[in-house]
């Protein structure tokens, strides 16, 4: 578990480096309603979580499968939509060796961070859509180990036919918004080495096509 933990990304950004589309964690809000707007379904296979996280002096990346979910199209533009995400799917791309990425990816699905024997699945869920600075804004609810908190980031949006594809630009988020403690600096003192970023990287694509009636 030692290698693990300073293997470990837990999902956090490299704290030197300035945050990409860092996001604040608020309180939970309504989802959007999707009433008289075309649905899409999404492709499991085709659909991704990407993440990359460090300690000060590692970092790793890796991806997480969304299982299901659906998009929601009202006169060509987003307006809601939800997916579930499988924990259980974690990878991790970077590490060759394959005792030490069992170990990492192992840990991470330990209660040490995503507790994913209790917890076995995540959820986005959109709650606004709007254009800011020329950017498509997408609002939402992240659910992770059962805490539901509303965050914001960019996305980009591709319609082809019946097909679409939803494509968020890389974002941050603080891990210990989720209860994700594992040495985190913020509530462990003098852990040199064993630190742990708080900040997760991640982005994802969503690709769907229409539903038949």
């Amino acid at each position: 578990m030692k290698v693990a933990t300073v293997l470990f990304i837990g999902l956090a950004v490299v704290s030197c480096k300035k945050a990409k589309n860092e996001t604040e964690a608020n309180e939970a809000e309504e989802v959007a309603n999707v009433s008289g707007a075309a649905s899409y379904t999404a492709d499991a296979s085709a659909s991704t979580i990407a993440w990359k996280g460090s300690a000060p002096t590692k970092s790793h990346n890796g991806t997480i499968s969304v299982s299901e979910g659906s998009l929601a199209l009202d006169g060509g533009k987003l307006t809601g939509g939800n997916f579930i995400i499988d924990m259980n799917s974690i990878v991790c791309l970077d590490i060759e060796n394959e005792e030490y990425n069992g170990k990492l990816v192992g840990h991470l699905k330990s209660a040490d961070f995503f507790d994913v024997e209790k917890n076995g699945f995540s959820a986005f869920a959109i709650t606004g859509v709007e254009e800011k600075d020329g950017k498509t804004m997408v609002k939402g609810n992240l659910t992770m180990k059962g805490i539901k908190k509303n965050i914001e980031f960019p996305a980009m949006l591709s319609v082809d036919g019946d097909a679409i594809s939803l494509t968020s630009e890389t974002f941050t988020i603080d891990r210990t918004e989720w209860d994700i403690k594992y040495n985190s600096g913020k509530f462990f003192e003098d852990l040199k080495d064993k630190l742990i970023n708080d900040n997760i990287e991640l982005s994802f694509t969503v690709k769907a096509t229409k539903a038949t009636m």
